[in-house]
């Protein structure tokens, strides 16, 4: 193999290399909640809001809040922020009681990846 082949066959492998790895960057990953994972709070949330690594479809997207006992907390419809399309807000029905909660998300984003995750918070 000549050294002009060899270097196209390296920088091909690299390209491709970089081209994945940019894909797999694309995917939407919860940058930062509130309440925040592993958070204490000493009063019940009226709303979660989730920020994420990339713009989110709404329609295509969702969270629910459980709680320890397994029961789901009444919750509104998922927005997406109209300032920023990486952040939705989750309206919380009712208040929250003393314990532990888990939240359930996946999103779609723009660019058509689906993703999901959870973390969890507590009220004190």
């Amino acid at each position: 193999m000549s050294f002009s082949l060899k270097k196209t066959c390296i920088a091909a492998a690299m390209f491709s290399t970089l081209l994945a790895s940019q894909q797999a960057l694309a995917h939407a990953h919860l940058a930062s909640a509130s309440p925040a994972d592993q958070a204490v709070v000493t009063t019940s949330p009226n709303t979660l809001t989730l920020t994420f690594t990339e713009g989110i479809e709404g329609s295509f997207s969702g969270v629910s809040v459980v709680t320890t006992e397994g029961k789901n907390v009444d919750a509104g419809k998922l927005t997406v922020d109209s300032s920023d399309n990486k952040t939705v807000h989750v309206p919380l029905n009712g208040e929250l009681k003393a314990g532990s909660y888990q939240v359930n998300w996946h999103v779609l984003s723009v660019d058509g990846h689906k993703t999901k995750g959870t973390y969890t918070f507590s009220v004190k």
